[in-house]
């Protein structure tokens, strides 16, 4: 962690990289589809993202947080053979216990072979980069932060049977992520992010689970989004990027995945491919070039529905869809 109490690991590296570069990369160039995308419908997505943020902020506790379980629970019942709780004691950096849920869902259990779709579906209880210090107490909505991911995933889901995939996919929603320490505050030694990827990594919900990799989604609904190659993700998972990478490229997305390092983040990915015995990469949208490595609304009241991009859902969405096709 840097001197911010926050859940990106900065590093020197990117502050030499900023000072070298005193103007932004250019993006790679927009080219045209080889190859045809696969059906998703970026208004059913952008619907799934806006149900999560009508319950409120899905903070730990909260009765928004057991509403939108169930939905979520109710809807990936609905489009995969299996959907159930992983309930486990999260213990947060001020020492209070709550009760969490990662929701699993399962596409063609029966396959071994198989691939983890992830994002984290709770909300950040503290607004601590607001402009107004009047709202870091308040609880933000995650629209982008949380919901953006999830929302991707569900019309994922909606479409497996429809895209029928030679393997096996789960689904895997993890609570707890956000909860870490709130700026400003000095927190007890510990592992205080992703508590849920922590505890699903450590105990998975079948006896000797394997996958051959995972992705994860983070932040994929901003306005002109950006992706490039997380490095915990290139350090552990190199082909899987570079697959991932060339099959956005394929689908005509090169000017969204850039095939250029990002940042160094700590994200669920992190937790997983430090206790499974598969790895995970991570899609997140990443700017160094800002003040906080994310878009303006990060962790700020403004992290609302208002600032979802329907067409930065679809490229995501499209992508995802595209690796689990051509998986054999």
């Amino acid at each position: 962690m840097s001197s911010k109490i926050c859940k990106i690991l900065w590093v020197v590296v990117c502050g030499l990289l900023m000072a070298a570069c005193p103007s932004k990369p250019k993006d790679t160039p927009a080219q045209k589809p080889t190859v045809t995308p696969p059906a998703f419908d970026i208004d059913s997505a952008y619907a799934f993202v806006k149900a999560q943020t009508d319950f409120g902020p899905r903070t730990l506790g909260s009765a928004a947080h057991t509403q939108c379980a169930q939905y979520l629970v109710n809807k990936l019942s609905e489009f995969c053979d299996t959907a159930f709780v992983q309930d486990f004691d999260a213990r947060t950096y001020d020492g209070k216990t709550w009760k969490a849920q990662n929701i699993i869902a399962s596409y063609a259990p029966e396959k071994s072979e198989r691939v983890v779709l992830a994002s984290h579906w709770d909300s950040r209880p503290f607004a601590d980069h607001d402009p107004n210090p009047a709202n870091h107490d308040k609880a933000i909505d995650g629209a982008n932060d949380g919901a953006s991911g999830v929302g991707v995933l569900l019309e994922v889901a909606r479409q497996l049977r429809q895209l029928n995939p030679a393997i096996g996919v789960d689904i895997v929603l993890f609570d707890a992520e956000d909860y870490g320490p709130k700026e400003g505050v000095q927190a007890p030694p510990g592992e205080w992010w992703g508590l849920g990827s922590q505890y699903w990594a450590q105990h998975f919900h079948k006896a000797d689970y394997m996958a051959r990799y995972g992705i994860l989604l983070d932040m994929v609904g901003s306005p002109n989004a950006r992706f490039y190659q997380e490095s915990f993700s290139v350090r552990d998972a190199q082909p899987v990027v570079a697959k991932v990478w060339a099959h956005a490229y394929d689908l005509g997305y090169g000017d969204c995945f850039i095939n250029q390092p990002g940042g160094i983040i700590t994200d669920d990915h992190y937790y997983v491919n430090k206790y499974a015995p598969f790895k995970m990469i991570d899609i997140i949208h990443y700017d160094m070039y800002s003040g906080t490595g994310f878009d303006p609304v990060w962790h700020t009241m403004n992290d609302n529905i208002q600032h979802i991009d329907k067409n930065t859902l679809g490229v995501v969405g499209r992508t995802l869809l595209h690796v689990i096709k051509n998986e054999e």
